[in-house]
């Protein structure tokens, strides 16, 4: 017949039908492709964006806190610390802020580094102290059992106090949006707090405000014999510095703490005491201070960390210039979780104040388990 077509060109056909199926088949899974990534970033824009170089996440509450509260002063929808009047007690920066102020003053706080800490939901803290072990012994199967002496308990109370900042911002850096206001203020109160809680833990009176581990009575005394609460310190042997051969009394001050509480201790000076016990020597003529092995690592004495805290007192007759003991066992601190803020954009205008308070109490909770080194003979 006229109107069929050559073998060739049916055969021509049928590829170009096939050639049109696999296309229709490899577009269909390209759309099925892009619709999957499309739904996999709906999902992250969805999802918490996670912190990038130390920058944190950002929560509705925090956004409304920083933009509504901070910037702007709007206080609607804010937790208030206070139940009577909200203005009063200022309003409970977000867990967030709240985080970054703990970090930060972690890092800048030399006691509050290596010292046990504890957080409350309100002002008091207790906590009790077994100052003597249950006696024991040994009896056979079917022996009598005597009865043991009953641990005496001592209750701790840290005194604490409130603890405030006060940093200020112009309005001109709160209505920059490029500002990160939220950072500033953090860094602000925690240096802030540092330099207070420093001058506290060390020295504090205890009275609206912590009581240092220097505040508490001392004696010669070793453990065993000594009244709970009572630190025991080592004399220099020379009534205003250190005597001719000052790494024997620092080995004696290490020693004179049980091997339980050596685990884990550290010695505290400040730098000024630290230029000086830089230059000891043993007798071989090796220095007693030895650098960190890599950075960032603290630097040793006798083969123990060297925390430079600079509340610690200078080398002078009857001071306490050195401590050493494992502070997380020797040393309490007690703190309600929540920090306030109250913005204050009257007092010093064109400035707006940000009053930021914590409530922070401390105290030798184990006079066993921190030493002193005390000039005098």
């Amino acid at each position: 017949m006229d109107n069929e077509l050559p073998e060739e060109a049916l055969d021509a056909s049928f590829d170009l039908v096939a050639r049109q199926d696999a296309a229709e088949q490899a577009l269909g899974a390209l759309r099925s492709d892009v619709e999957e990534v499309k739904s996999r970033i709906e999902r992250i824009g969805r999802s918490p964006r996670p912190a990038l170089d130390g920058a944190m996440p950002a929560s509705a509450e925090l956004k409304g806190f920083v933009d509504g509260y901070l910037r702007l002063g709007r206080t609607a929808e804010l937790k208030s610390v206070t139940g009577a009047v909200a203005a009063d007690g200022g309003y409970a920066v977000p867990r967030e802020i709240d985080a970054l102020i703990a970090a930060q003053l972690k890092n800048v706080s030399p006691i509050r580094a290596i010292s046990q800490i504890v957080q409350t939901s309100t002002a008091g803290y207790r906590k009790l102290i077994t100052n003597s072990t249950a006696a024991s012994g040994w009896v056979s199967e079917t022996g009598a059992r005597p009865e043991t002496v009953t641990s005496k308990f001592n209750e701790i109370v840290p005194p604490s106090g409130e603890l405030y900042a006060n940093p200020s911002a112009s309005q001109a850096m709160l209505d920059d949006a490029a500002f990160n206001l939220e950072e500033w203020l953090a860094n602000e109160i925690a240096v802030e707090f540092a330099r207070a809680e420093g001058a506290a833990f060390v020295n504090g009176s205890g009275t609206n405000q912590p009581k240092g581990f220097l505040q508490q009575p001392t004696a010669l005394t070793a453990d065993a014999t000594r009244p709970f609460g009572t630190l025991q310190f080592t004399a220099t042997g020379n009534a205003t510095g250190f005597d001719t051969a000052p790494e024997l009394k620092l080995i004696d001050l290490v020693h004179s703490l049980r091997s339980g509480h050596r685990q884990g201790a550290v010695f505290v000076m400040n730098s000024k005491t630290l230029a000086a016990v830089r230059k000891f020597k043993a007798a071989d003529g090796s220095f007693l201070w030895q650098p960190g092995i890599y950075e960032g690592s603290p630097a040793r004495l006798l083969g123990y960390p060297v925390i430079e805290a600079e509340d610690m007192p200078d080398v002078a007759a009857g001071t306490f210039p050195i401590a050493f003991g494992n502070f997380k066992n020797g040393y309490i601190i007690a703190e309600r979780r929540t920090t306030s803020i109250l913005r204050d954009p009257y007092t010093n205008k064109p400035y707006v104040n940000f009053y930021a308070t914590k409530r922070v109490g401390g105290q030798v909770l184990d006079s066993d388990a921190i030493k002193l080194l005390k000039i005098s003979t």
